[in-house]
């Protein structure tokens, strides 16, 4: 699938992850759940499937997040973004995730 520019540029900021998980071990949701709870790296890495043009399965995605401990128990405390040694911001991703749902319900 050929993709716009402009739709390539949406993934900047979310395929440089390196899954380091400093974002998920500063995250006092993650600590405190992380049974339930996906954490910030994984959030980001479905936010970057999310935005991309070329992905079909969007709506799946959104409603298998759309859940009170996978997604919601985020708190934006945002020691996520201040953490990440690439500079990234998971606290972004994961409010543009839950906006998403959101606009569709």
């Amino acid at each position: 699938f050929l993709q716009s520019k402009q739709d390539r540029k949406k993934l900047d900021g979310m395929y440089e992850c390196i899954l380091c998980a400093c974002c998920s071990t500063s995250c006092p949701s993650y600590w405190w759940a992380a049974d339930k709870y996906l954490g910030p790296a994984v959030l980001m890495q479905a936010y970057r499937w999310i935005e991309d043009s070329r992905d079909e399965m969007t709506s799946e995605r959104l409603a298998e997040l759309d859940d009170s401990f996978k997604l919601f128990r985020c708190h934006t405390i945002m020691n996520c973004s201040k953490t990440c040694p690439k500079g990234l911001n998971p606290g972004k991703a994961i409010a543009s995730i839950k906006k998403k749902i959101a606009d569709s319900h």
